[in-house]
């Protein structure tokens, strides 16, 4: 089955019925205006998924922190030793006992989840799908309902059509005095980062739970009179709608819709190169890493074992004519760009 196309014309709910019911075994790559994103399937099943925008494994190690299940200098040490040995980041920490395999499955899921339920927010794009042999992690397997998944993903959906207009990224909230109403544990936890000096991104990151859980609870505070906008926060004219100035001539919009909420919170929480002439070629660097960590594993189903350098599988350089660094080891590897400074382990090493 080949399948390819436009979202506008084909949904993400009828590409994701068709792979579920048809038991089909590939790569489905969906290409958007911020981002790309590519979905493993094995027999229907969603078993792992990749997106553009993040850095997979510190993406993991991320939600890993935001629940509160690891400490931040022991994620580091972890990090460091993935990036010398080129072993998982789950079967390290499993092997210093810091979390078990359930707890690692159990955030790969989430993980992969969270990739795809965003998904849903694009308007149009376009997609691919390559019926193909996909890597299957025999250690720590991990596979999805497609059907559950979309279930949900129309939830969410639905749901932000109540959220949206209510919140903004850069608005701070701070508690009215209010007492005695009934709490979720969600709301809870949310209504203890309330301090009047967080705004919603840094409360949505300070949080043990996705952005759109926490949104969501912010919400049913403000609804139930526990907490009130402390400030509007003005919005980049590329990120709003019709506006209209309000009484110091900051224009505001009269409306957020799910997508534009999700790129500003994006916007909001990550840290840009301060650079913008170099910010195209990390991308065009990014992109190339994505393809060539395809041809790897697609290599690997091929000839049971990962290449031994990465001259095997391309002669690509990175945006600065580089060669890409590339650590196979033990059922993994590693592939990374050491970035415009050239030099392997600093900041601006791109994977």
């Amino acid at each position: 089955m080949s399948l390819e196309g436009s979202l506008k014309e084909f949904g993400l709910a009828d590409i994701l019925q068709l792979i579920y019911f048809q038991r089909k075994t590939g790569v489905l790559t969906l290409e958007g205006r911020m981002d790309r994103v590519r979905l493993l399937f094995y027999e229907g099943s969603i078993i792992s998924a990749e997106t553009r925008r993040k850095v997979e494994a510190n993406r993991f190690g991320k939600l890993l922190l935001k629940k509160g299940l690891i400490k931040e200098e022991d994620l580091q040490k972890a990090l460091e030793e993935q990036q010398s040995t080129g072993e998982k980041l789950g079967s390290i920490l499993i092997k210093k006992g810091l979390i078990g395999k359930e707890q690692i499955q159990e955030i790969l899921t989430t993980q992969i989840t969270e990739i795809v339920i965003q998904l849903f927010s694009w308007k149009d794009g376009d997609y691919e799908f390559s019926p193909q042999g996909v890597p299957v992690d025999k250690e720590m397997p991990v596979s999805l309902d497609t059907q559950q998944v979309l279930m949900e993903g129309l939830r969410i959906v639905d749901e932000w059509s109540l959220i949206e207009g209510k919140l903004s990224p850069g608005t701070m909230f701070e508690k009215t005095g209010k007492s005695g109403a009934v709490l979720t544990p969600d709301e809870e936890d949310i209504l203890g980062l309330v301090d009047g000096e967080r705004d919603v991104s840094t409360i949505i990151e300070s949080s043990h739970m996705d952005s759109f859980q926490a949104s969501k609870s912010l919400v049913s505070l403000m609804e139930k009179g526990l907490i009130e906008p402390k400030e509007a926060a003005p919005v980049a004219p590329a990120l709003r709608g019709t506006a209209r100035p309000d009484k110091k001539g900051i224009p505001y919009p009269p409306f957020i819709t799910p997508v534009i909420f999700l790129v500003s919170l994006f916007i909001a929480v990550i840290s840009f190169p301060s650079q913008r002439s170099g910010h195209a070629d990390r991308i065009k660097t990014s992109a190339d890493i994505d393809n060539i960590r395809f041809i790897i594993e697609a290599y690997k189903y091929e000839n049971s074992s990962y290449p031994q350098s990465i001259a095997q599988i391309t002669k690509t350089a990175d945006s600065w004519g580089r060669q890409y660094i590339y650590k196979p080891a033990a059922g993994d590897f590693v592939l990374f760009s050491a970035g415009p400074d050239g030099k392997e382990g600093t900041e601006d090493d791109i994977y």
